[in-house]
């Protein structure tokens, strides 16, 4: 059985549970025979020592380098994405060389500043979160719309509000991806309502 791959981004103060919610859905995602389903692995620009929101230590699997090209794509939030690495080309350009290799591209709460730079947004109905609604308006008016809603999916790109939301889409992504059964018991594994 072949597991489909997730990357997350990692990168200096991104908001922990933008981090770590997707990663703890996709990796206790099981089937009836216990097989893990999901091969998730945090990436960043250099395989070194982070730190997320309020110094949470963080140490990626993979740099962008090792990395390849993984089935998902996670582009979490935080104050180190609309403050810090929107300024970062290189890891800008990266994210737009990846948008057309991957299955699926999927920001949390802010991460959508950082596809909106990549200019991979535009024309596009998103979401991001709430307090941070009016400002991507504001600074990408390519963006067709900028909506408060839960997450949105556009199938190949989706965007979600912050936070918990990162949760909830990535339980979506289970459903989407492998059934409804799956993505409801991993959702009460987690004890998180779906």
């Amino acid at each position: 059985m072949e597991q489909i791959s997730v990357h997350i981004l990692a990168f200096n103060e991104v908001e922990v549970l933008d981090l770590s919610g997707p990663y703890e859905v996709f990796s206790i995602t099981e089937n009836e025979n216990k097989e893990k389903l999901f091969k998730v692995s945090i990436v960043a620009e250099k395989k070194e020592l982070l730190h997320a929101r309020n110094r949470f230590p963080v140490f990626p699997h993979l740099s962008i380098e090792e990395a390849g090209v993984p089935d998902i794509l996670v582009i979490p939030g935080g104050y180190g994405a609309e403050e810090i690495e929107i300024h970062n080309k290189k890891l800008i350009h990266w994210i737009k060389e990846m948008e057309p290799k991957v299955k699926i591209l999927a920001s949390i709460c802010t991460g959508a500043f950082l596809l909106a730079e990549a200019g991979i947004l535009d024309e596009m109905e998103v979401t991001t979160h709430w307090m941070d609604q009016e400002t991507l308006r504001k600074n990408y008016p390519k963006i067709k719309k900028v909506v408060n809603e839960k997450f949105i999916d556009h199938g190949h790109i989706l965007t979600s509000g912050g936070v918990s939301r990162g949760i909830l889409m990535s339980l979506h992504l289970v459903e989407k991806l492998v059934g409804r059964k799956i993505a409801e018991f991993t959702a009460r594994r987690m004890e998180f309502d779906f």
